[in-house]
């Protein structure tokens, strides 16, 4: 079949793809970043990017392009749309380029599953001709460090006799949980490295460790290439379920996407010496390669719930061959291993106080609990909050809206864009900051409806009138933010009616999910709350419990954990404890599954009002 060269600005990604296919299928080859929150069915506009060269190689406009690009935006194109049949050059927005996900520093007693020990090994003699050099490698290492009963990986003894002459019998032995050898290597080794990885729906965080010191190196990030199928974990189901070899395409690309960030790192590949991983139990099922058909339907059946071991080289990540890769432990369809990375970094099994822990990603995880026990719930709350389903949302990257303040008295607002660029959109925090302003000013009102009697001119003595508030070409109400002139995409940023209700359906949901929880648990108030994941890190708290996305608690008792899943990763690779502590506490979690309860519909359509009823 003939194929083309695609190449993408600014990053200089370019791929060799098909005849006729998209240039979304294109991104996703060429491990760019691109937003396609609908995956690729042309229905949310994100995918959008402006053809530099070769516009006469795609196919024609489609209905679904006419809709979200304006016939004066010249070479833009929805990139799951186009098809291409020639080479072509396009630059993508840079939103799409960048991602924000970091973990804390943390603190934790040094006891990591790989150790490395420094040891002599004799040289032969004609006496011990009937002893092979692995047997002397264990002898050594049981009489010198007390190891005794040690395995050796087969591919370490593959090395073993040039590793031992070349070192003239002064060696260094990497110890997997004092049961196995997994590397050999001259006395002179450097330090033994780690990684612990956060495979999130959008974004994949990975945090580079030595194992020796306890440091956190460096922490580095991407863009889940499987967004290119649809940014919410029922669409990568689906991908899987309906495509030929979608699975498999899948597990491809997050296995490129971590090997490029091992890349990254400037390390031998060989001197990762371990690995820890927390991800939704859709993601978990996707990186092993498991068919996750059996979460997208009642009962939410996950394949397994116990912690794995795996070696690196079964999944293709280019650590050290011989390493073993950890996944923390899955509690149930929607509770995942970052769950449990979340539960040991912050504990909730361990505090007086009743604490309600929202980890806020595409997905929304909910913990509620204190030591007498913990309840745990998943619901829908991700794409309103990510930018999907928002008018001109977008990541919270250069050029995103991310805060918000409007004036009571002019309803003027003033905004916050993170690199002091030219507004490009609204991310998440901004969008709830943005209804928490507009209801706060009167613009909206308590159901959430954009209030039309503002349109009409002012008396004299009313202040409450704004240009802002206005009708779109179809008759429908939007509130301008920021007018064309002060944007980087030469068009008025606006929210409109439909932006407001996505939020509402958002943050009801996330709310009926922890009313329920306190219901199961008796409890009629909580005394801390805390939010993790990269989002919960930038929302604003007032704004949060304005528009009733939190339940009531004092604003001093609200706080961010930053990525919390991560976090716990990166103690379970400090630790081996901290993964017995992962298990042990995952399995006592007591998970209900809201969509489920009866009286979901109703704590959900109570939750529809601002903040609510």
């Amino acid at each position: 079949m003939k194929k083309h060269t695609v190449v993408f600005e600014p990053a200089g990604a370019r791929c060799e793809i098909n005849d006729g296919a998209t240039l979304l299928e294109a991104a996703a080859r060429a491990g760019v970043g691109l937003g396609s929150i609908c995956g690729g069915s042309g229905i949310c506009g994100k995918c959008r990017v402006t053809v530099k060269a070769g516009m006469s190689s795609l196919s024609g406009y489609t209905d679904a392009e006419r809709e979200f690009i304006k016939q004066a935006e010249v070479g833009l194109r929805l990139a799951c749309e186009c098809r291409i049949y020639g080479d072509v050059t396009v630059r993508v927005p840079p939103q799409d380029m960048v991602s924000r996900k970091a973990a804390r520093k943390v603190s934790v007693n040094l006891d990591p599953a790989v150790r490395k020990y420094s040891v002599k090994i004799a040289p032969p003699s004609m006496q011990d001709m009937g002893k092979g050099d692995r047997e002397r490698v264990m002898e050594a290492l049981a009489a010198q460090h007390g190891l005794s009963g040690l395995s050796l990986d087969f591919h370490v003894l593959k090395g073993l006799q040039k590793t031992i002459r070349d070192a003239r019998g002064d060696v260094t032995a990497s110890v997997w949980m004092g049961r196995e050898i997994i590397r050999l290597e001259p006395s002179v080794s450097g330090a033994a490295y780690g990684l612990a990885v956060d495979i999130g729906t959008t974004t994949v965080a990975a945090y580079l460790c030595d194992l020796g010191s306890g440091n956190v190196l460096d922490t580095l990030s991407a863009t889940n290439p499987q967004a290119a199928h649809g940014e919410d974990v029922m669409s990568r189901i689906t991908f899987a379920m309906t495509e030929p070899g979608g699975l498999s395409v899948m597990q491809g690309e997050i296995r490129d996407c971590i090997n490029g960030i091992i890349r990254e790192t400037g390390l031998t590949p060989g001197d990762i010496l371990d690995m820890t991983v927390v991800c939704n139990t859709v993601m978990h099922h996707i990186f092993l390669g498991i068919d996750p058909s059996g979460i997208g339907a009642a009962p939410f059946v996950h394949a397994v719930s116990r912690p794995l071991y795996v070696k690196a080289r079964e999944l293709g990540i280019n650590i050290n061959e011989s390493a073993y890769i950890h996944i923390l432990p899955a509690a149930s369809g929607f509770i995942g291993a970052d769950s449990a990375g979340v539960l040991v970094a912050l504990g909730p099994y361990s505090r007086d106080e009743k604490v309600l822990i929202i980890d806020v990603g595409t997905n929304g995880e909910i913990l509620l609990g204190d030591r007498d026990g913990v309840y745990s719930a998943s619901c829908a709350t991700g794409p309103a909050f990510e930018g999907a389903q928002i008018r001109f949302g977008m990541r919270a990257a250069a050029g995103a809206i991310e805060r918000v303040w409007i004036d009571t008295e002019t309803k003027e607002p003033s905004l916050e864009i993170i690199g002091n660029a030219r507004a490009g959109g609204i991310c998440g925090s901004g969008i709830i900051d943005a209804v928490a302003g507009l209801f706060k000013a009167g613009i909206i009102d308590k159901t959430g409806r954009l209030r039309l009697e503002r349109l009409e001119p002012p008396r004299a003595e009313d202040l409450s009138h704004t240009e802002r508030l206005r009708l779109d070409a179809l008759g429908r109400p939007e509130y301008v933010l920021a007018w064309k002139e002060q944007t980087g995409t030469g068009a008025d940023i606006t929210v409109t009616q439909a932006d407001v209700r996505a939020v509402q359906l958002a943050k009801a949901a996330l709310y009926a999910g922890t009313r329920l929880l306190m219901r199961r648990m008796g409890m009629e108030r909580i005394d801390r709350i805390i939010l993790a994941g990269a989002f919960g890190s930038y929302i604003n708290k007032e704004s949060a419990l304005a528009i009733g996305m939190l339940p009531e608690c004092a604003p001093e008792n609200i706080s961010a954990a930053g990525n919390a899943a991560g976090e716990g990763a990166v103690l379970a690779l400090f630790n081996i404890g901290k993964r017995e502590e992962a298990e042990r506490e995952t399995a006592k979690l007591k998970h209900i599954e809201i969509s489920m309860d009866p009286g979901f519909q109703d704590e959900f359509l109570a939750a529809m009002d601002i903040p609510h009823r």
